[in-house]
């Protein structure tokens, strides 16, 4: 039975061809890498959508676990893991608890200059209303296990993480320094404006509604006068 030609199994292809090459090879999986030179769209566009500021539109459970890595300490362990002659297969990805989904925001807004009220809304809103998991709102992702990684053997080899706020703000001045090269998959990344607001407008006539449905008129209240 054919196999979809997929990321996932491309990769697992990839890694069983290495080790049939070499038995001892090195294999590393990197999660999502951020940091300077970052071409994706990431972190342009969480940038950017923060530096717009007004109310910005977010999925809960903004206490979400991720775990991000940086790209020079990816490329630091590489040469750390050659010179050590290591083998084998190491998640390169934060330890739990290293950071949070609102702490990626907040360290956006705050590089940005404050000027950014995050609007957290119930996931299954966005579903409803179609909003794509992963690009439109990048690296949100409801899927069990988008970020559980388990990073131990590489951590026990070396592999470390700088803080989130430090990968974010030194992307932010090398985007300033140079312009990010251009990349296609950068258009799939973050929302329309307009469709944001129209979000945001649906969610508020909601609230509203809701308010009044929590609070019905007593008898014999001053409204019934």
């Amino acid at each position: 039975m054919p196999v979809p030609l997929r990321y996932g199994t491309l990769k697992a292809g990839c890694e069983l061809a290495a080790t049939a090459a070499s038995p001892d090879a090195l294999l590393l999986r990197p999660g999502v890498i951020l940091g300077p030179g970052e071409y994706i769209g990431r972190g342009m566009k969480l940038l950017e959508r923060a530096t717009r500021g007004g109310r910005w539109l977010l999925p809960e459970p903004r206490r979400q676990s991720i775990q991000p890595v940086d790209v020079r300490d990816v490329s630091s362990f590489i040469l750390k893991a050659i010179e050590a002659s290591l083998g084998g297969a190491y998640n390169l990805a934060a330890p739990p608890g290293f950071a949070t989904y609102e702490d990626l925001i907040s360290s956006c807004i705050k590089l940005t200059g404050n000027k950014t009220t995050p609007v957290w809304v119930d996931p299954k809103r966005l579903d409803t209303h179609g909003v794509k998991q992963w690009t439109e709102i990048p690296l949100w992702r409801t899927q069990p296990g988008t970020w559980a990684v388990d990073a131990g053997r590489a951590a026990a080899a070396g592999f470390s993480c700088r803080p989130l706020l430090e990968t974010i703000a030194d992307f932010q001045t090398a985007m300033e320094r140079e312009p990010i090269i251009d990349h296609p998959r950068q258009s799939a990344h973050g929302m329309d404006p307009t469709k944001e607001a129209e979000l945001l407008t649906d969610w508020d006539n909601d609230s509203v509604r809701v308010t009044i449905d929590s609070n019905p008129k007593r008898e014999g209240s001053t409204h019934d006068r």
